[in-house]
């Protein structure tokens, strides 16, 4: 049996660079049929970072950028008014799966970003949360956010700077396949970073 290798990352639910992050590395694993390596997302909710949730009409002007500017097929199905008022319960599910697993945590924590970003669900509703739950046999009170914090209070020891923030063997990557800036007039520039996400798999794969 292969041992399974695991990427260690620090992200929160509602943020789209994330989506776009984890999107492109399920991708090219897969073309690589490196089904041995797993993604152990851990929980950095931006709504304490911040002190405050995340803001739905500035989503949607990212979500906006990166379709634009990368010409991405994603966020086909997002919507702004479906955005979660928090992401504390959709993380808390995500941290109960990863208890029975790195691959089933794989998956809650893609699926959930796939109902938010690609379908408008909103991962806050409890009964959406339930349901998804269930699919994956689990139990979960999404009033429970402990682990949520215990994750943040680890990424902050480590110095994480933000969503997404991985770690591998030989180093850590902060957002490896987006170059991300403002320009002097405030507008957000966004372009795909090849090098660097050639970088950052060389560091899980290899």
């Amino acid at each position: 049996m292969t041992a399974v290798r695991t990427i260690e990352l620090f992200a929160d639910i509602g943020c789209p660079f994330t989506h776009v992050g984890l999107r492109r590395f399920v991708d090219r694993r897969r073309e690589l049929g490196r089904e041995d390596v797993r993604l152990w997302v851990r929980s950095w909710p931006l709504e304490v970072v911040n002190g405050t949730p995340l803001d739905p009409q500035f989503i949607d002007e990212e979500v906006a950028d990166l379709r634009e500017q990368l010409g991405d097929t994603l966020f086909t199905g997002f919507s702004a008014a479906a955005f979660p008022s928090t992401s504390m319960p959709a993380m808390s599910l995500a941290a109960v799966a990863y208890g029975h697993g790195v691959e089933r945590g794989e998956q809650v924590s893609l699926e959930l970003r796939d109902l938010l970003f690609e379908r408008g669900v909103d991962v806050a509703d409890h009964e959406v949360l339930r349901a998804l739950a269930d699919r994956h046999g689990l139990e979960v009170d999404p009033d429970d956010h402990r682990a949520v914090l215990e994750d943040h209070a680890d990424g902050a020891r480590r110095g994480v700077v933000g969503s997404p923030h991985f770690f591998t063997g030989s180093g850590d990557f902060f957002c490896p396949s987006l170059e991300v800036h403002r320009d002097a007039q405030g507008h957000l520039r966004i372009a795909a970073d090849p090098e660097g996400f050639a970088r950052f798999l060389d560091a899980c794969l290899v």
